[in-house]
């Protein structure tokens, strides 16, 4: 009994070293010894109880082993301490302490909260001293620290944002939002290196958000980048180079008041034929060469004129030359330009200025822009879009490579997330413009500028969100419907073929909105599977395909209209889209007219099409094919007509398939049905092929239908 006493008083008295070591680190003067202290002493506390327990149950087994008789009495150590009150009391202290970091945990969460709002008001120095007083109550609250840093750095004092996200990812090493702060310290700091590893540290940690990392890190070598210019720049101008005094000495001669325009528009000429090098560039922003530009009045009176004469012209496009030559292949001058609201708004109203030669110029600086991905960036960040957008379109009234530029731009800003989702979101704002370029007269604009245009409107028709909205600004579909009824397929082949694509996305809102509306689109389509281009034969059957179920009117103008026959010469030639479509139009068509059976039996006796298609790897093909087939076998005649085929075995196969649409099965099992009733013969085949435990298996969708 004695050794196992001796074992436990072991364990105890080590516990008990555990527990004074932990008091004097928190007693400690080093903040860092003082804070791992608390933070263990949590964790030894939380898991005290259990600890305790497992203690409990080791006890009681070893003594369990033992003869005990009577039993006996707890034992004092030589210190007079008796374990298991000592043991008692130091549970009942971690409840309290439990109940007291609940306690404090309120009160942190409180002192959280009003540091955001100071934080939200600008009050950084405030929100400081309430996370502090935060802190003070729950030292490892990581958020507590990672808010106290977005304050400091506020403030610009980086060395304490650093210390706090340090404490951060103490609480936790896996916490990107400490990594972030700190990435951002180190940039204002210039530590680029440390910087980097800490965005990547992020990616690290959690990959989905490469997004945001690749725009920290691009940041991280913009600005590097731009330290290395600068001093380069500022030591080829100490040694006295040709160029760079020369920009230095022509922007000090820019920079005199009140001299005549036309000076002025000379020395930006000039000037603009010096930024062939890195450097030039560079020297014109850190000597202030946009500023000298912006607070001249002289200019600032000829950029803002509304009705601006011969000079006032020659004004603006010298300076919109000369801001495309110090912003060519250099980032920190884009940023100068566009991130400057007066000069983004001047550069947005110069693109849609009455003067061809500003628009011209303007549009050519911001194509630029856009052909880097930081540049893309500023637009879309600091550019109103809107503006933007409406400027671009009118561009379509030209109709030479100016509009093709301007739909050129706008196609790659389309290729940005951040364009798209702004589009989407603008879109109830921007469809009048939209609707306003399919009421263009295709005559007179470039039709490769409109086909790129109306293509993007395709492509966001697609969403549908984007077709609700389109469908809900009836003005835009009428205008698609009144571009596509006018336009002769002689001169306009390009134009209707990406039309009939919008089109066909606008199709797929159900349902329609107007079936007036659906008529004349069919009417218009069943007049194009009379062309001899492939492309719009194809785009108008998808077309139909979409429109044919919304109205039987629609169906019996189609049948009168030839569509059968020209459905199956569409299943003979073959391609992937045709037939979907073909067979979708033939199977809406069996669905409703009992002549459409009679006419597909006339063109196709055996059936020999029909039977093709049901081999077919696209699922909705052969769905659509077996529907078509069951609906067909109500023709007098029609069944015994393909005796001599191996269909049974077909439509057993399919019916038994696993098929990812059970429309596949649902519709084989119904032509097998429909198929047997019409001629008894094949009840025969189908249960030489065990056919009728198949169709029962199938059942489920039958009855389900």
């Amino acid at each position: 009994m004695a050794e196992y006493q001796d074992e436990d008083l072991q364990k105890f008295l080590k516990k008990v070293d555990e527990i004074t070591n932990l008091i004097q680190d928190m007693n400690s003067d080093d903040p860092e010894v003082q804070q791992k202290a608390v933070l263990e002493t949590e964790r030894h506390l939380q898991l005290l109880e259990g600890d305790l327990e497992e203690e409990e149950d080791a006890c009681r087994i070893a003594m369990d082993k033992t003869l005990i008789s009577p039993p006996q009495a707890p034992k004092e150590n030589e210190d007079g301490i008796n374990p298991e009150a000592f043991l008692a009391s130091m549970e009942k202290d971690a409840k309290e302490r439990a109940k007291r970091r609940m306690e404090n945990k309120v009160l942190a969460d409180a002192l959280r909260v009003k540091g955001n709002e100071a934080f939200s008001k600008g009050d950084y120095n405030l929100a400081i001293q309430h996370y502090s007083e935060g802190l003070e109550k729950m030292k490892d609250m990581k958020v507590l620290y990672t808010n106290r840093a977005q304050a400091y750095s506020k403030l610009g004092d980086y060395q304490k944002v650093l210390a706090d996200c340090d404490w951060a990812l103490k609480c936790d090493e896996a916490y990107t939002k400490a990594y972030f702060h700190m990435g951002k310290a180190h940039l204002a700091l210039k530590n680029y290196r440390e910087a980097r590893e800490c965005y990547e540290k992020i990616l690290e940690i959690n990959p989905k958000l490469q997004t945001q990392v690749k725009e920290y890190l691009m940041q991280v070598n913009l600005q590097e980048k731009v330290d290395l210019q600068e001093k380069e720049a500022h030591e080829i101008l100490a040694l006295g180079k040709n160029t760079a005094v020369t920009t230095k000495n022509l922007l000090e001669t820019l920079s005199r008041p009140d001299q005549a325009p036309l000076f002025y528009a000379g020395g930006m000429e000039i000037l603009t034929e010096m930024m062939k090098q890195c450097t030039e560039r560079t020297l014109f922003r850190t000597h202030s060469g946009f500023s000298i530009i912006n607070d001249n009045e002289v200019l600032r009176r000829c950029l803002l004129a509304e009705k601006k004469d011969a000079v006032e012209e020659t004004v603006c496009v010298s300076v919109l030359k000369l801001w495309q030559a110090v912003c060519y292949e250099n980032e920190e001058n884009q940023r100068f330009l566009v991130m400057h609201p007066d000069r983004a708004g001047l550069l947005l109203s110069f693109l849609t200025s009455p003067v061809l030669a500003i628009r011209q110029q303007s549009l050519t600086l911001i194509l630029q822009l856009a052909q880097t991905e930081n540049g893309r960036s500023l637009i879309i960040s600091h550019l109103d879009l809107t503006q933007l957008l409406e400027a671009l379109l009118l561009f379509l009234e030209f109709s030479d490579k100016k509009a093709n530029t301007a739909m050129g731009l706008l196609t790659d800003l389309f290729l940005e997330e951040r364009f798209q989702a702004w589009f989407q979101a603008s879109l109830p704002d921007v469809l009048p413009m939209l609707t306003g370029v399919l009421k263009r007269d295709p005559m007179l604009t470039s039709t490769s500028a409109f086909c790129q245009c109306v293509s993007m409107m395709g492509n966001l028709s697609a969403k549908p969100a984007a077709r609700r909205h389109m469908w809900a600004y009836e003005k835009f579909p009428d205008a698609c419907l009144g571009l596509l009824v006018t336009c002769e397929e002689d001169l306009f082949r390009d134009i209707i073929y990406t039309l009939l694509g919008l089109v066909m996305n606008l199709c797929l809102q159900v349902p329609f909105v107007s079936e007036a509306w659906a008529m004349e689109v069919s009417r218009k389509c069943l007049s194009l599977l009379n062309s001899q281009d492939g492309g719009i034969l194809t785009r108008a059957a998808g077309v139909l395909s979409r429109t044919l179920p919304s109205s039987l009117k629609i169906v019996q103008e189609a049948l009168k209209a030839g569509i059968v026959k020209k459905m199956i010469k569409f299943l003979k030639t073959g391609g992937q889209s045709a037939s979907r479509y073909a067979m979708k139009i033939l199977a809406v068509c069996t669905n409703s007219f009992h002549e459409a059976r009679e006419e597909i039996m006339k063109l196709d006796r055996k059936f020999s099409v029909l039977v093709k298609v049901l081999n077919s790897k696209d699922e909705i093909v052969v769905g659509n094919a077996a529907l078509c087939l069951g609906n067909c076998m109500e023709v007098p005649s029609a069944a015994s007509c393909l005796l001599k085929t191996d269909l049974v075995p077909i439509l057993l196969r399919l019916t038994a398939s696993d098929t990812q649409r059970p429309s596949v099965q649902l519709n084989a099992g119904i032509a097998l049905g429909k198929l047997c009733t019409a001629e008894p013969r094949f009840a025969i085949q189908l249960k030489e092929h065990h056919g009728i435990e198949i169709l029962n298996s199938v059942m489920k969708y039958i009855n389900n239908s």
